[in-house]
């Protein structure tokens, strides 16, 4: 598959860039900043400069050509306004999956966050970004012309990834390390009968193959 990332060089994205680069897909990762392209060409990514705050849907529809699926990982980051939660986590989700539409790219996977609803009360950052993402999952599970697959992992770690995961429609809340989410996107990206499911994913006791290998068939 052909496989374009928005958010290419976050921690999960780089992660996952190289894992389905190792399985023999073509992985792009959309990026705003040119400096980065290094990094994603060493995960074996083409680099696609693009500003998803302020691009246009046509030219994110441009850079989607040719995709087979898309992963929205991208986000406003620690540190980061309440303002920036919106356009960056829910408003550039939206414009990804307009573009996709238009492009015609069917398979639509987000990463989110456990907790995420656009009705989440609450005056802090963390709260604007719960609705931010939680709107955003809104708006790709609205549309009929995707087949998408939202995926809430839980408090996310550095430590080195076990494999080993719990991945239900809700798991409770728990870490999980960012290696591990991103081989549970891999799968969930090569598992197209996973479309239409909005999963928790925690640490666990089940293999990542084996845990989205049983989530498909529910």
């Amino acid at each position: 598959m052909r496989i374009v990332i928005a958010g290419g060089h976050g921690q999960i994205a780089l992660r996952l860039e190289r894992l389905l680069a190792a399985r023999g897909h073509g992985v792009a990762g959309i990026i705003r900043n040119a400096d980065q392209s290094d990094e994603l060409r060493a995960v074996g990514a083409e680099p696609v400069v693009l500003d998803l705050e302020s691009a246009s849907v046509e030219q994110v529809t441009e850079a989607l050509g040719g995709a087979d699926a898309v992963v929205f990982a991208a986000g406003a980051g620690p540190g980061s306004s309440a303002e920036r939660k919106e356009t960056v986590d829910r408003d550039a989700a939206v414009l990804f999956a307009d573009a996709a539409e238009r492009a015609g790219v069917r398979r639509y996977v987000i990463v989110s966050s456990m907790g995420a609803d656009a009705k989440h009360p609450g005056d802090e950052i963390f709260d604007a970004y719960l609705r931010a993402k939680g709107a955003a999952d809104d708006a790709v599970r609205s549309r009929a012309r995707l087949d998408w697959t939202v995926l809430r992992p839980g408090a996310l770690t550095n430590d080195a990834g076990t494999g080993l995961v719990t991945l239900e429609a809700s798991t409770g809340r728990g870490p999980v390390p960012r290696d591990d989410v991103a081989a549970a996107l891999a799968e969930l990206l090569e598992t197209p009968s996973t479309a239409g499911l909005t999963l928790e994913l925690i640490s666990g006791a089940v293999p990542v193959a084996v845990a989205v290998k049983d989530v498909a068939g529910n």
